[in-house]
């Protein structure tokens, strides 16, 4: 448990979170029309791409992509202002896609720049059929971080059971093996995975600059206004 920040805890220390996912960039190479490789939320706004990030208004990757690009320009759970300002203008110059970023829509070649979770971003690269035409990396201008948290029913007929498969989920090799899966452990920074496992993962030093959420309440009343505010502010001024 000291190895597990104290963000990731509740405040009495009761639960913590299993593994993070943390907003990244999807990008095909080959679709980039001559342009470098983006590495920050700046980059995006100055590039001929596409940027696609699906539907904010019901997806949690979306909502969240909004988030992580108001964090990067000084923005945080209270503020998505500079978050919507910053899709509006790419809205504005007519490359802003509502395609979901997904494993089919990047097969059929609609996805240019996608904005997912690095473990989705991670999967899907895998997953396609020439992995080596995309990059998944975290913005070093910043993003943000959500987590999976791990309970114990109240009713659990065999709490001990669960308190046991609890303990395996924050060992080395529970740890190890959502690593596997390309989630981010949340003992990443402390362990010593398996080479295979390690090459699955994004670098530490691309999360330098990852904000965990750290108002829950207040994100949850901003992302139940953003779908009307994104309607209002950034679809309207689509192309």
């Amino acid at each position: 448990w000291a190895q597990v920040p104290d963000w990731a805890k509740d405040k009495d220390g009761h639960w913590a979170l299993a593994y993070t996912g943390t907003i990244a960039f999807i990008v095909n190479k080959k679709l980039l029309h001559g342009s470098e490789v983006p590495t920050t939320w700046a980059d995006l706004q100055t590039g001929k791409y596409k940027v696609s990030v699906g539907d904010v208004s019901t997806a949690a990757q979306a909502s969240n992509a909004v988030l992580a690009a108001a964090i990067a320009n000084k923005g945080d759970e209270k503020n998505i202002a500079p978050g919507l300002q910053f899709f509006t203008k790419i809205a504005q110059q007519g490359r802003l896609s509502l395609s979901n970023p997904t494993i089919a829509t990047m097969e059929k070649g609609e996805v240019e720049v996608g904005l997912v979770w690095d473990f989705n971003g991670l999967s899907y690269k895998a997953k396609m059929a020439n992995p080596d035409d995309y990059v998944v990396l975290i913005p070093s201008d910043g993003s943000v971080k959500s987590g999976y948290t791990t309970i114990i029913n109240k009713y659990a007929k065999h709490p001990n059971a669960a308190k046991l498969t609890r303990e395996y989920i924050f060992s080395d090799a529970g740890q190890t093996n959502l690593a596997r899966g390309n989630a981010r452990p949340i003992r990443a920074e402390h362990l010593q995975l398996p080479e295979d496992v390690k090459a699955k993962l994004l670098p530490n030093e691309q999360y330098k600059k990852v904000t965990p959420i750290k108002d829950a309440d207040a994100w949850e009343k901003t992302s139940k206004a953003l779908p009307q505010k994104w309607n209002e502010e950034v679809i309207v001024e689509m192309k």
